[in-house]
């Protein structure tokens, strides 16, 4: 049995292993916060991987310059980035450009704010801070308790609270003036409050993609049908803010601070209170805070909707691009060929023969045949007819007319026809012949003839008329060429 006593130390050893406290509790917090706070800022909440590398490095030198370096740790900047990213406490992600970039996580957030409060103002126990505490719990309250006429009497009281203010404030046309310390005090409350906001919405961002990967992992382990996977993980892929604890309640205070009227309306408040003179007394960094109550919320909305829009596009593009079965059976074969590399590795001998693997991959089959094939056997073709060459007659001369060109006829033409002209144009020439020389493989013949003596482009279009041993015509147009009479060789 458990006493009081282990069970608090127990508690106290699971809520140490938490990053955020572990951040804390480590021998160079200091250090770490510092760095953290100085690199990643509320305008500046992801930072180039390269960059962050730079100005830790640059930072770690200023300090061991100033006489710190016996309190700093070994190590290079980009040992520390990586000891931080490892320890949960920096995110490594590629955005769209494919930038890599650290962003903190909920943990280091948490701890920096914690740090903050503790080095900074410490809140105190004032009536701003009873009143929101009192007016929480009215509200719980009121929505806890569904009696209708108890719901019914505190709104009949609080109209008549709020009629007799406004008669009261008809009739004298004065507003009751609040003081500056009790002014400070609701200041102070407002931004303990608004301190909690960065770590709450990076809670909320890391459990989204915490539930994206665990979808992405149970998609891969998955044995059921491709079609039943799709629907689940595309449906949950589109809901996924209502997936986790942290992401339905951040959809309940999206339906309050998600409105852009109501944004707009907070930063009109702001601007009255700044205007104030009361917030002469605040120092610089918390009328700052103050005036960027507005664009913390909008940057914090921004970072889960980021993280949203990611899980989706990665549970989708899982299930678009990856069979569970298929993924299943190519880590199985993996898993076989190395267990199988591990028993003959540490025996094998130099020139040892391999045993074949003895599994292969199941063969994927796109369309299977659906019809039953014809019983008829198989019917040989026609036989060819017979052929007798002596019974053919064709003669020498007419198979000759019907074969390849006349090269020496074709090369005595171009010198004829050049009228001992140095070039000739090969589609005049091939035109002027006579008809046996003029069929189609002749104007081919021509054209080798032309190539191998040299030939020049016209950018003119020739137009021949080619002649077939039966008479027939063929109109043929190509590029104009020229060519030498006489090879260069023969000169």
């Amino acid at each position: 049995m458990i006493t009081r006593a282990e069970g608090a130390y127990l508690g106290a050893v699971r809520a140490f292993q938490n990053p955020m406290l572990d951040l804390l509790h480590k021998r160079h917090a200091p250090l770490v916060v510092s760095l953290l706070s100085l690199v990643f800022t509320a305008e500046r909440p992801q930072v180039p991987v390269a960059d962050a590398h730079t100005e830790v490095g640059d930072a770690l030198d200023q300090l061991r310059a100033a006489g710190h370096g016996d309190d700093l740790p070994t190590g290079s900047a980009r040992d520390l980035c990586r000891q931080w990213a490892d320890a949960g406490w920096l995110a490594r992600q590629v955005l769209d450009d494919d930038v890599e970039v650290y962003s903190l996580s909920a943990h280091a957030v948490g701890a920096l704010e914690v740090a903050g409060r503790a080095g900074g103002t410490r809140a105190r126990v004032s009536q701003s801070r009873v009143r929101t505490l009192l007016d929480a719990v009215e509200r719980l309250a009121e929505d806890a308790d569904p009696d209708a006429l108890m719901r019914m009497a505190r709104l009949d009281a609080e109209i008549a609270r709020l009629r007799g203010e406004l008669d009261r404030i008809q009739k004298t046309g004065e507003v009751e003036q609040t003081d500056e310390e009790t002014l400070l005090e609701e200041a102070e409350n407002v931004l303990h409050l608004v301190r909690e906001l960065p770590a709450d919405f990076a809670r909320v961002a890391e459990s989204i993609k915490v539930m994206q990967r665990d979808v992405v992992q149970a998609l891969r382990q998955d044995e059921r049908p491709t079609g039943e996977v799709l629907r689940e993980y595309l449906e949950r892929g589109e809901h996924v803010m209502d997936s986790t604890p942290e992401g339905r309640a951040f959809a309940g205070a999206l339906r309050l601070i998600g409105d852009p009227q109501r944004l707009d309306h907070l930063a009109t408040q702001l601007s009255t209170v700044l205007r104030h003179r009361f917030t002469r007394r605040l120092p610089a960094q918390q009328r700052a805070e103050l005036r960027d109550i507005g664009r913390r919320i909008e940057q914090g909305l921004d970072q889960v909707f980021t993280a949203q829009r990611e899980a989706s596009f990665v549970i989708t593009a899982q299930v678009r691009n990856h069979d569970p079965l298929r993924d299943r059976q190519v880590d199985e074969l993996l898993r076989d060929v190395m267990t199988g590399l591990q028993a003959w590795v540490p025996g094998a001998r130099r020139g040892q023969a391999v045993d074949p693997l003895r599994r292969l991959p199941v063969a994927e089959v796109e369309h299977l045949r659906q019809t039953a094939g014809d019983v008829r056997p198989a019917e040989p073709p026609s036989p060819l007819a017979a052929w007798d060459d002596d019974d053919s007659d064709a003669s020498a001369a007419e198979a000759l007319a019907w074969g390849g060109p006349h090269y020496a006829d074709l090369g005595s033409h171009l010198v004829a026809f050049a009228e001992g002209a140095g070039t000739v144009d090969v589609g005049a020439a091939f035109n002027a012949a006579p008809e046996p020389l003029r069929r189609p493989v002749d104007l081919l013949g021509l054209l080798e003839i032309a190539h191998q003596r040299g030939m020049t482009e016209t950018d003119e279009v020739a137009y021949v008329d080619a002649v077939r041993p039966d008479g027939t015509r063929r109109r043929f147009a190509f590029g104009g060429v020229t060519t030498m009479t006489k090879d260069e060789d023969d000169d």
